[in-house]
């Protein structure tokens, strides 16, 4: 059988020889462009050419086989769709893939081109209404009528390459403590790094067998912390010793098939009440008395049966109001003092699964929700109506598998509680690389205050935490772990350290306490990795580039 190909400006073809007289030469059929072998050189066409001479003198007619383009998404002949290069092309037979909305591409939509297209804020509240008078004079006490210019960590500080041997699922810093971050990853493994001193972590692989999804400190015992498995169990570990005890396991019986196994996602801890909340992928709510560490209680029902429950937040201020979210497409308020299956205070309807919702951080009054609807919906007060947000922010974050899920989260420090900083899952073309930015919004009116990233990080970063006390962002890409600061805190800190940055590159096992586990390779991650250099420590020149761009308010 000989192969050649013919050179057209419309469709390219493919001439095959027959082998034998009974062969169908009728048919065409559409291939992509990258199935069909190519000569390699001037010498391989003519072999090929001589066999379909010899064919055709044996009375062998050739078959003709057409090729077309073919769009990965639809389909369809005639147009291509996906990433080529570090640009995304649209399919036009399908709606927008930023804002789900036909007539449009993702390159012109309205919302890439300015984040707060028809986004409006919300009237100012009619203070003369008594109850509003005060909400505004006790409720609202620390919220100053001015912003201050918001602090941005534009800058990679440290990090630590491969530093866990499957992607990040959450990070959580330490209470107390400003330089500790504690890491959980899918492989169930927990990281705790001084990214003070860059060298100085450890990676305990006892705790869970599976992804680890949240993880809360301890109220009472700032060394200890709880930790929600997809293998089903609540662990409470020591950061210094590294051992670790199961308060809550829901798969006692082990692996039954995949209709009866539990996985715990959402997991926080009211301390004024003294119980630990987990929620689990069958709609249920567990509760640990975090005093004595027993469970308290059944399960109750707070979402749809069999709903994956993702998330759980404690009010600051109202201690009994908890809001949950899940793949219902709903983000439920309830009352603690009377939790019951259908008896939620108010449901926050989405059009699709909620990755995240959370309260404000200093006066519990406002809502903030990721959806996979490629929305961020704000609501301005939880004591007005919550029939419809205040705010829907437009902004990418709806993806496939192989991708922790995105979440926005409040900037803890900023008194007017409106600074959100969520990871960007379009990428963006930098000098010809696809970046996927950090995204800081102001949640009052969808603006983009400043989108940040290093031309070193070529992988999603889904997982971004504000420190609570510091001007420092930690993100989780892949299997490594970024520290940002401010440019000038940076070099502030450098001079006086006298150090250039270092990011570590890990290849073996990080130093451990407590039980050792061996990484292997991560077959879904592994295309995430960066950094191919086989040196085991890289030190950056302190002035490293970087690409930071900010819109004024």
């Amino acid at each position: 059988m000989g192969l050649t190909r013919n050179r057209r400006k419309k469709e390219p073809e493919i001439v095959i020889a027959r082998d034998t007289e009974s062969s169908s030469s009728e048919e065409e059929e559409e291939e992509d462009d990258d199935d069909y072998p190519l000569s390699e050189s001037e010498k391989g066409d003519e072999a090929v050419k001589i066999e379909l001479e010899k064919s055709k003198a044996k009375g062998k007619a050739p078959i003709t086989v057409k090729l077309k383009k073919v769009c990965k998404v639809c389909k369809q002949p005639g147009h291509e769709a996906g990433f080529k290069g570090a640009t995304y092309i649209d399919c036009p037979m399908k709606p927008c893939f930023l804002c789900k909305m036909p007539g449009h591409t993702t390159m012109s939509c309205p919302h890439r081109v300015v984040t707060d297209h028809r986004i409006l804020p919300t009237s100012h509240r009619n203070t003369k209404n008594p109850i509003d008078f005060v909400f505004m004079r006790q409720l609202q006490p620390r919220i100053p009528p001015i912003k201050p210019p918001y602090v941005i960590p534009d800058q990679v500080h440290c990090a630590v390459i491969r530093y866990h041997s499957r992607r990040v699922t959450c990070l959580e810093f330490h209470p107390t403590r400003n330089n500790i971050l504690l890491s959980g990853d899918k492989k169930g493994q927990i990281g705790v790094w001084d990214f003070a001193k860059v060298y100085e972590k450890s990676v305990y692989g006892n705790i869970h067998s599976v992804q680890v999804n949240n993880m809360r400190f301890s109220p009472t015992n700032d060394d200890m912390v709880y930790s929600a498995s997809s293998d089903g169990n609540i662990g409470y570990t020591d950061l210094e010793t590294g051992t670790s005890s199961t308060l809550l396991n829901l798969n006692p019986n082990g692996w039954q098939g995949p209709t009866t196994w539990k996985m715990l996602y959402g997991l926080d801890i009211n301390s004024d009440k003294g119980l630990v909340l987990a929620a689990d992928n069958f709609g249920l709510l567990h509760m640990i008395d975090h005093r004595s560490n027993n469970v308290t209680g059944e399960p109750i029902l707070i979402h749809k049966k069999g709903s994956k429950v993702v998330g759980l937040d404690c009010n600051p201020v109202h201690p009994e109001l908890l809001l949950s979210c899940g793949n219902d497409h709903f983000a439920r308020i309830w009352d603690m003092r009377k939790l019951q299956p259908g008896e939620s205070l108010n449901d926050l309807a989405h059009k699709r699964v909620v990755n995240s919702a959370y309260f404000s951080p200093s006066s519990g009054t406002k809502i903030l929700t990721t959806s996979q609807d490629n929305r961020i919906r704000v609501w301005d007060s939880i004591f007005g109506d919550l029939d419809s947000p205040s705010r829907e922010i437009v902004h990418s974050h709806d993806f496939n598998r192989h991708l922790t899920p995105f979440k926005a989260e409040w900037d803890p420090k900023d008194a007017s509680e409106s600074l959100i900083v969520v990871g960007r899952y379009i990428s963006e073309n930098y000098n010809g690389a696809a970046l996927h930015p950090i995204d800081f919004i102001d949640s009052s009116n969808g603006q983009l205050v400043a989108e940040v990233m290093d031309p070193n990080i070529t992988t999603i970063t889904p997982v971004n935490k504000l420190h609570p006390r510091d001007d420092v962002l930690a993100s989780g890409s892949s299997r490594s772990l970024f520290i940002w600061r401010p440019e000038e805190k940076t070099e502030m800190v450098e001079e006086k350290e006298k150090k250039e940055k270092k990011i570590v590159i890990c290849y073996g096992d990080s130093d451990k306490k407590g039980k050792k586990q061996k990484r292997g390779s991560d077959d879904e991650d592994e295309d995430d990795d960066m950094f191919s250099s086989k040196g085991k420590n890289i030190k950056a020149k302190a002035k490293t580039t970087k690409s930071t761009r900010r819109t004024k308010a």
